[in-house]
């Protein structure tokens, strides 16, 4: 799954209007084994698996470390930033 322009572009407008008093990042997240995905033929998710380096779905639980990451201190300076959690994916 690509990242929206659509909000990364409102991210990052926010990011900068926003600068002197918020941060404002986004995260991106891949395909994640959740049950908005369980409706997907097995076949389909086997092509997502192919083309995603990890070879698998995330899972809900890998996003937590992106999320910890932005809500630090140790990212105070870190704004319009776009974290991408997708195994990947956006590599290739």
């Amino acid at each position: 799954m690509l990242p929206r322009p659509g909000v990364l572009h409102l991210g990052k407008s926010l990011a900068v209007e926003w600068a002197p008093f918020a941060r404002v990042n986004t995260v991106s997240p891949g395909y994640i084994a959740t049950e908005l995905s369980d409706f997907i033929p097995e076949d389909q998710k086997n092509k997502w698996y192919s083309i995603t380096p990890k070879g698998r779905q995330g899972l809900p639980r890998e996003l937590c470390g992106a999320y910890l990451y932005l809500a630090s201190d140790a990212a105070t300076f870190v704004t319009g930033a776009d974290l991408r959690v997708d195994g990947g994916y956006c590599a290739v």
